[in-house]
């Protein structure tokens, strides 16, 4: 059974951007094929709820190789949208210090449909736990109003050596 949902879509407005590619970069150090995100729509700091999507191309790096034919999203790259949408939240609103949120594990993963080229994963992600070492969220992917995945994200702040 699908968990319940923290937002209704319906009162996201998806042509109100909020973090296009440039703003994003700003924040986020990902750069050429492992950017995994194309927009955030959505902020909500006192629920501590953000909102973002992947526009799923055909061009993409993984295609000609996952399922030849019928090519499927990879759930890691699910997942990793779902962390730099996490590190773009956390780091925007300086809730830990540090220059980037890094991956520190997942828990309670489930992929529930599949995402294929042509699709928008919508992600909705909600803090349930932030320390200044330790944030984890809770992530919910849709593709139109189908829960395609679900699970928590643990991040954890890197600062960027200015040395070698």
């Amino acid at each position: 059974m699908p968990p319940e949902l923290y937002l209704d879509l319906v009162r996201v407005d998806f042509k109100q951007v909020l973090a296009d590619h440039e703003a994003i970069r700003k924040v986020n150090p990902q750069r050429f094929d492992l950017e995994q995100l194309d927009a955030v729509v959505y902020v909500d700091t006192h629920a501590h709820i953000i909102v973002g999507y992947k526009d799923v191309r055909h061009d993409e790096f993984w295609v000609p190789g996952h399922m030849p034919g019928y090519p499927l999203l990879p759930g890691v790259l699910m997942c990793e949208a779902s962390a730099q949408l996490a590190s773009y939240y956390v780091t925007s609103q300086h809730l830990v210090p540090g220059d980037f949120l890094g991956f520190g594990g997942m828990d309670n993963v489930r992929f529930r449909s599949q995402v294929k080229p042509g699709d928008r994963l919508v992600l909705v992600g909600k803090v349930v736990k932030f320390h200044h070492r330790q944030v984890i969220f809770n992530f919910q992917g849709f593709v139109s109003e189908t829960m395609v995945f679900h699970g928590d994200i643990i991040g954890m702040p890197l600062t960027r050596s200015l040395e070698g």
